[in-house]
C-alpha cells in the first residue's frame, strides 16, 4: 500500500487559460460565453449532442448560461469553454464546445471529467484530444491530483471509446445508477492514476507533434498505438 503519510489535500483547478496549439480551453464565463456556446452546440439541429448528457438540450442560449452558472456556482462544477485559436488581432476564436470537471475531492486528489460536449467542428479533430489532453495535464501536472475519472451512459458507445483512446481504464458498470431523462442508465466508470499519467502524457505530446500528420492532416500513429509502444 503506497504510504500517503505526507499527504495533503490538492487545490481546485483555477487556471484561467489552458493554452494548446489547436485550440485554447478558457474558464467559462456566462457573459462572454453564452451565445456562442448555444450557437456552437445547443441549437435545435444540434439536440442530438445532449442524448446521452444528463443535461440539455437547452431552449436558448439564457437557460444555458443559466444552467453551468448554477453548475459551477452551486455544484461545485469548474467548465472551461473551448475555442480555436485566437486570430492575429487577439481576437479570441470560435467557441467549440465545453467540459467541467465535477465530482471534486481535493481532500483525496481526486477529479472527474464531465459534461463534454463537442461541437461538429470539434469533433474528431486534433483540438479535441488536446483539449482532453489540457484538462488533465492541468489536473496531474500543476495540482498534483492521484485520480481522473470519466463516467458515460452505457449506451453511448462513442463516449466508452474515447474514454480508452484517450488512455483511462475501465473500472466496471453502475447497473441501474440512473434514471435520465425518463429512460434507465447504466453508468461506465472509467479512470486513469498519476502513477499511470507519465506514459499517457507522453502519447498525448508525441500525437500531438505536427509530425504525427500527413499533408492532409491525417494521423500517421494512433493515440493508443504510441502509448503502447
Amino acid at each position: 500500500m503506497t504510504d500517503l503519510a505526507d499527504w495533503t489535500p490538492r487545490p481546485l483547478p483555477q487556471a484561467d487559460r489552458l493554452e494548446g496549439r489547436f485550440m485554447s480551453a478558457i474558464r467559462y464565463d456566462a457573459a462572454r460565453d453564452g451565445e456562442g456556446l448555444f450557437q456552437a452546440v445547443g441549437l435545435k439541429e444540434q439536440a442530438h449532442l445532449w442524448d446521452h448528457v444528463p443535461i440539455g438540450p437547452f431552449d436558448d442560449a439564457a437557460a444555458l448560461s443559466a444552467f453551468y452558472t448554477f453548475a459551477n456556482e452551486k455544484l461545485g462544477w469548474i467548465t472551461y469553454t473551448f475555442r480555436a485559436p485566437q486570430g492575429p488581432d487577439g481576437q479570441e476564436g470560435e467557441v467549440l464546445g465545453l467540459s467541467s470537471y465535477m465530482r471534486l475531492r481535493p481532500e483525496h486528489g481526486s477529479a472527474e471529467v464531465g459534461s463534454v460536449v463537442f461541437s461538429p467542428k470539434l469533433q474528431r479533430t486534433p483540438a479535441a484530444t488536446e483539449a482532453m489532453y489540457l484538462m488533465a495535464r492541468h489536473l496531474f501536472e500543476d495540482l498534483g491530483y492521484r485520480r481522473y475519472e470519466w463516467k458515460c451512459n452505457a449506451n453511448n458507445k462513442a463516449s466508452a471509446r474515447a474514454a480508452e483512446r484517450f488512455g483511462f481504464s475501465f473500472e466496471g458498470t453502475f447497473r441501474q445508477d440512473q434514471v435520465v431523462k425518463g429512460k434507465n442508465r447504466d453508468t461506465l466508470w472509467f479512470s486513469m492514476l498519476d502513477c499511470e499519467w507519465p506514459r499517457v502524457q507522453a502519447a498525448f505530446e508525441a500525437w500531438l507533434q505536427p509530425a504525427n500528420f500527413d499533408g492532409n492532416g491525417r494521423q500517421i500513429s494512433a493515440l493508443a498505438t504510441l502509448r503502447e509502444g
